[in-house]
């Protein structure tokens, strides 16, 4: 779960990126095989020679055509060796044909739309894929990580982009809001609220949807039987309505949340967002943890049931 407290961040000048540091260890300018605008990004990493892994993955997520297409696209390739750090039965089951969109999964996730280089990844805290989750960015003395996978090589270019060379296989998560909630411990009352309420599917298998959801914690600070009487059956119509309070349409991550002054809820009402030096409510709730990736959307921890009035 990637947690970063948002009332920190906000403070910081509304998520300004960090400077950009020196990056020479990993950041200067590489050659390939093949290398130039001539060739397009599948082609470029084939004439290499150690992306073979790579390419036969996307001709089994069938995404060899999208990345020789217009673009332009920003690449993160593992190599072979990262490939080889994969255990081989995983390996082999997400190239199995009823497994495509599942490997889909895991190769947009090395995607970025648009071509961002070295000196621009390393101005960046995150970077949203084409997969729809966000990679986190570090760079610590000159070395540049995403989502904890090394860049060894950058600024590849490519007719179509460019790629950077990492040495491990990210993996996107591939848990949906109810079971990354789930895994939490902390929703246990959520969970409950949102079956009661006969929401609980949809969230597993629609979306993108984004969550402020609130704690155990925030669901004790209502009055004494509240909770209970709204898991009644014939609670369940006013249950789902405080529940819809409490779900965006898409994924808003917390960057984009600070910039905006309301949020629309599938409730139909728009809730106010305060961002200052005290960090940011949304409809009077605070926020306490943001960007919890899932598979179908995103959740931002929230310290007070958001009620209708």
């Amino acid at each position: 779960m990637k947690l970063i407290a948002l009332a920190a961040l906000a403070a910081a000048a509304l998520f300004t990126p960090a400077v950009a540091q020196d990056c020479s260890k990993t950041c200067s300018g590489a050659t390939m095989a093949g290398e130039g605008r001539g060739s397009d990004i599948v082609s470029t990493a084939l004439a290499a020679g150690n992306f073979k892994t790579l390419a036969t993955a996307l001709g089994a997520a069938g995404l060899v055509d999208t990345l020789k297409g217009e673009g332009p696209f920003t690449v993160f390739a593992p190599t072979d060796e990262a490939f080889a750090k994969v255990p081989r039965e995983v390996l082999a089951d997400l190239l199995k044909p009823e497994n495509k969109a599942k490997l889909v999964d895991v190769l947009t996730y090395h995607v970025v739309a648009g071509k961002v280089l070295a000196a621009d990844v390393v101005k960046l805290k995150s970077a949203g894929t084409v997969n729809g989750q966000r990679v986190d960015i570090r760079v610590v003395e000159g070395t540049v990580s995403i989502d904890g996978a090394k860049v060894t090589k950058t600024d590849i270019q490519c007719s179509n982009g460019v790629i950077h060379v990492i040495d491990s296989v990210i993996l996107p998560s591939s848990m949906n809001l109810v079971e990354t909630a789930s895994r939490a411990g902390t929703f246990k009352t959520l969970l409950a609220a949102a079956t009661a309420a006969g929401l609980a599917e949809t969230l597993m298998k629609d979306g993108p949807f984004t969550i402020l959801a609130p704690t155990d914690e925030a669901f004790a600070k209502l009055p004494a039987g509240t909770v209970e009487s709204l898991l009644k059956p014939e609670n369940k119509e006013k249950l789902a309505n405080i529940l819809k309070l409490h779900v965006i349409s898409g994924r808003v991550f917390a960057d984009q949340v600070v910039k905006m002054t309301e949020a629309p809820t599938l409730a139909g009402r728009k809730l106010t967002i305060v961002a200052n030096r005290d960090g940011v409510t949304i409809g009077g709730a605070k926020v306490t943890a943001t960007d919890i990736d899932a598979k179908n959307g995103v959740i931002h921890v929230i310290d007070t049931v958001i009620l209708p009035g």
